[in-house]
């Protein structure tokens, strides 16, 4: 038999002397797996090795070389101190242990815990091991983020960088120092904008004497950030001068927050709204005085337009350059309309630049629009697709009947788990059987939340299904003549538009539409 032995870092043993010397507890993993291995009389196929990664990432390289490599059935054994360092997620449990590496004919052996696919009545006991191992990520998420809560509100600054003109304070763990290279260009933005330059020439001028973005210059300073995926990536930009502007941070407040984890599987985040924001006054230096904070925040807010109003915002945030892929913006010139590639702007040679006015891009998506539905557009398919979406709307309101139906079994399942509680305190029932009563109640609870899980799912499903169905037939009927656009068109209508630099002998635009359906 081979066997593959995949090794992981535990998070509570960092012991490395260097980023190249793997960690005791890898080599330790090693040697221990190595042995057993040679114990049962198999042969090491392989040794898979992810330092300094978590049990709930899945983006371990080398993990997911290993799964690629079972599924193609090199080896015929996994092997792992613990099924926890293969993973802590139970969700991966079931879908890699218990379903996936049985039909690739492949063993999985967790060495410490006993955890082994290949006997019998072996899988509930990897399961309560998987579920412990859940519990464990979910509690130290929620004890990570009410410690770095606490820390926000005490002022500390949390977060792996610090903001461009500032460095972490060596000597004081959350506090942040100025940085006088990266805070002179800090101040020269604030003076320049004051004096009344605009972003964009700000943009250019500190690109034309080569001063590095933040982003560039915080990875030449040693940060571990990525390279830019294209040269146009290392500019300064005119969002990069907007967002300078109006950070309170340089002016001595720690303002954190703006974004939270959706969960703590995905590691995705997503914006917080403003009033949860946490502020804390005077944590640090300030780089910026406040009569000159004030000054700029007022010409900030004279030059702000409405944006989404009328054509300058019917395409907003919906264009991007066809050469570099960033955002358009709006531009105004003797009363027309104009979306414009402000890369080209920062540096000769960044981006040839997208233009073209908000009237020839409307009525060129009119066109396509007309000329998509003209060739694509079945009657007998909008009404087979209307007697569909009936059914799938039957289907929908029952299941989300059922799944209210469980809600309301779980609330009074939870409101019994308390009161089997309060009797327990009362004396009124013995510690046994409280503890008997607690294990019924959570068999309950985890079916029950289950089926509300997999309820979700099927709606999601089934909801998608309809408004795709919707989005092919129904809205296309809904705009077969139409005259102009609106922005709620645009936005159920239009993904995204790429536009490119007018064509001197075609004097066409190049336009690249990417539809919703």
């Amino acid at each position: 038999m081979k066997a593959a032995i995949y090794v992981r870092l535990s998070e509570e043993d960092r012991d490395k002397k260097s980023p190249d010397y793997d960690s005791l507890s890898i080599q330790n993993q090693k040697s221990m797996l190595i042995k057993y291995v040679f114990e049962q009389g198999w042969d090491v196929f392989d040794i898979y090795s992810d330092d300094d990664f978590k049990g709930s990432d899945r983006n371990r390289p080398q993990w997911n070389q290993l799964l690629a490599d079972a599924e193609q059935k090199k080896f015929d054994v996994i092997v792992c101190k613990t099924q926890s360092r293969f993973t802590r997620e139970m969700e991966l449990v079931e879908k890699y242990i218990h379903a996936l590496f049985p039909q690739w004919g492949i063993r999985f052996v967790g060495v410490v815990d006993n955890a082994d696919t290949d006997i019998k009545g072996n899988k509930k006991s990897r399961q309560i091991n998987g579920l412990v191992n859940e519990w464990y990520l979910e509690d130290m998420s929620e004890s990570i983020k009410s410690a770095l809560l606490i820390r926000r509100a005490q002022g500390f600054h949390i977060g792996s960088f610090p903001l461009y003109g500032y460095r972490k304070d060596p000597d004081n763990k959350g506090k942040l120092i100025i940085d006088d290279e990266a805070a002179k260009v800090v101040r020269e933005v604030f003076d320049l904008y004051a004096s009344g330059h605009g972003k964009t020439y700000i943009a250019r001028l500190l690109n034309d004497r080569g001063i590095p973005n933040p982003t560039e210059y915080k990875r030449q300073q040693g940060y571990n950030y990525k390279t830019p995926k294209h040269k146009a990536g290392t500019y300064w930009k005119y969002f990069a001068i907007s967002n300078m502007l109006t950070n309170e941070i340089y002016i001595g407040n720690m303002v954190q927050g703006k974004y939270g984890s959706i969960s703590y599987k995905t590691g995705v985040n997503k914006p917080c709204p403003k009033n949860q924001w946490i502020r804390v006054e005077d944590t640090h230096d300030p780089i910026i005085d406040r009569e000159l904070w004030n000054r700029v925040q007022e010409f900030v807010r004279l030059k702000a337009k409405p944006f989404g109003t009328g054509k300058t915002g019917l395409f907003s945030r919906k264009t991007k350059c066809l050469y570099c892929d960033y955002t358009m913006r709006s531009a105004k010139s003797h009363g027309h309309y104009y979306l414009k590639c402000d890369t080209r702007h920062i540096s000769e040679n960044a981006c040839p630049g997208g233009f073209i006015s908000v009237r020839e891009l409307e009525q060129s998506v009119i066109d396509e629009l007309q000329a998509l539905l003209d060739e694509n557009l079945d009657r007998e398919v909008i009404k087979n697709g209307v007697r569909l979406n009936n059914g799938l709307e039957e289907c929908i309101s029952k299941m989300q009947s059922d799944k209210s139906a469980y809600e309301r079994k779980l609330t009074e399942i939870n409101k019994a788990v308390k009161d089997s509680y309060m009797d327990k305190a009362k004396g009124l029932i013995t510690e046994t059987v409280f503890i008997e009563f607690s294990q019924e109640f959570a068999k309950e609870r985890e079916r029950l939340e289950e089926s509300i899980k997999s309820l979700e799912d099927d709606i999601a499903r089934l909801m998608s299904k309809r408004n795709r169905t919707r989005d092919k037939n129904q809205i296309v009927e809904e705009y077969m003549h139409i005259k102009c656009l609106d922005r709620v068109m645009i936005e159920i209508l239009i993904d995204n538009v790429k536009i490119g630099k007018r064509d001197p002998d075609t004097k066409k635009v190049p336009i690249e539409i990417h539809w919703n359906f």
